[in-house]
């Protein structure tokens, strides 16, 4: 199933994505997408609605490092444990929605992820059990201000601006995360181009790490990790991330103060 959050002329409303194309429609889930969807009955083709973040997480938990490629083009060495840090949820947006570039910050790079759904409260999860408390799966881009993050010496400025977590389009609840490709272009150019299987740390993995830390809520997101051939993006330019068997975040990119 594919999970998503809509506006339409009735308002906001979680929904079910179903079909392909032109094709496509959406059907609207009452009250929210957790445990067995019941549905309203009501529908529209998905071209008449737009599609909005399909989930307002109580957090964003972020994997710093977890491809080697990716460690070694930033210069560093992928540590032995995982590393974790926050993304606010108010960096959250949507798809199509514009990435907002700070005046001040330069460079600004794309980082293309596979980003975990959380679908229950969960505390201390061992590896083996992650998959019951995961509702599904979506794509992610983690915005980084290169020059801040260096500056600062962490990473919550440099990668919490508004605007700095496009997800989307949807959640897909059944695809198998563990080889899936993810590419991310700009502007059509092919920037990263990797599988999650080169991921250091599976999703069983993160998921006990990040639960040993902090208590998982329903919707909470949890981005895996960028895979190497991250780079800048200007005013003007569109990203666009795809992951196999997910379907393609695309966002349009704007600098504040122009």
């Amino acid at each position: 199933m594919r999970l998503g959050r809509i506006a339409s002329p009735d308002g906001v409303a979680f929904v079910s994505v179903e079909g392909e194309g032109d094709a496509a429609i959406v059907r609207e889930i009452s009250e929210h997408p957790f445990g067995t969807p019941e549905f309203t009955g009501r529908s529209w083709p998905l071209a008449d609605v737009r599609l909005l973040a399909p989930i307002l997480a109580s957090k964003v938990i972020c994997m710093g490092k977890n491809y080697a490629a990716h460690a070694e083009e930033m210069g560093g060495v992928a540590p032995e444990d995982p590393v974790i840090f926050l993304k606010p949820n108010t960096a959250i947006i949507g798809p199509n929605v514009a990435i907002q570039l700070p005046a001040d910050a330069h460079p600004v790079h794309h980082e293309g992820e596979l980003a975990i759904v959380i679908g229950r409260p969960c505390k201390d999860v061992p590896a083996s059990r992650a998959a019951e408390n995961i509702l599904g799966y979506t794509i992610a881009n983690d915005v980084s201000a290169r020059d801040q993050q260096k500056k600062d010496g962490q990473w919550m400025r440099a990668k919490g601006h508004d605007t700095f977590c496009p997800v989307g389009p949807w959640i897909d609840t059944t695809v198998d995360p563990s080889d899936l490709e993810l590419r991310t272009e700009v502007n059509g150019q092919v920037r990263q181009l990797s599988r999650t299987s080169l991921m250091i740390h599976d999703i069983g993995a993160i998921v006990e790490w990040a639960s040993a830390v902090m208590t998982l809520l329903p919707g909470d997101l949890i981005l895996t990790g960028t895979p190497e051939g991250v780079g800048p993006i200007e005013d003007g330019d569109t990203v666009s991330i795809t992951v196999e068997g997910i379907g393609t975040l695309t966002n349009p990119v704007v600098r504040k103060g122009k």
